[in-house]
């Protein structure tokens, strides 16, 4: 990768606390954090089974779904089996759907470079019946490498630059 022209000197500018990757982590602070977004996508809905299939406490599944609910991935459903009192069944957001290609992409990398042989699981497209791959790409679609892409500073931030001699962004 390659900065664009006014971003190659790394001393002069900083993304600061504005970093995505950074907020990201810490979302996804913890181990249980990112199981319990995985067993959302697996279809699991409700904290017994959260529990059993994690395989930690109930409180550390109890702080991780806090988390996730305060940040909007998870929301809580309220559901009533006959005869027992109201539970709570956790469910992804529209924001939680769209840590897919996230979740996917972890998956896919260590798939290659963390298993000895074939990875456990295998995500397939439903109609094609063809493995998913998470790629980079750009419109129209095209798999570029690294050497193919400039990071370049969103304008957005561009107007928002504190100072000329160190701009933090």
């Amino acid at each position: 990768m390659e900065f664009e022209k006014q971003l190659r000197d790394r001393d002069a500018w900083s993304v600061g606390d504005g970093c995505s990757a950074e907020r990201v982590l810490s979302l996804l602070s913890t181990k249980t954090v990112f199981l319990a977004i995985r067993e959302c996508f697996y279809g699991t809905t409700r904290f017994e089974d959260f529990v059993a299939r994690i395989g930690t406490s109930a409180p550390a599944v109890s702080r991780a779904l806090k988390q996730l609910e305060s940040a909007g991935i998870v929301t809580r459903v309220p559901y009533r089996e006959p005869g027992k009192r109201i539970h709570d069944e956790y469910r992804l957001t529209e924001s939680g759907e769209d840590m897919l290609p996230v979740f996917l992409s972890l998956m896919q990398w260590g798939d290659k470079y963390l298993q000895d042989s074939r990875p456990p699981l295998a995500f397939i497209d439903r109609d094609t019946g063809r493995p998913l791959k998470v790629r980079v790409t750009a419109e129209p679609v095209r798999e570029p490498s690294s050497d193919d892409i400039e990071i370049r500073l969103n304008p957005a931030l561009r107007r928002r630059a504190r100072t000329p001699d160190r701009d933090e962004f």
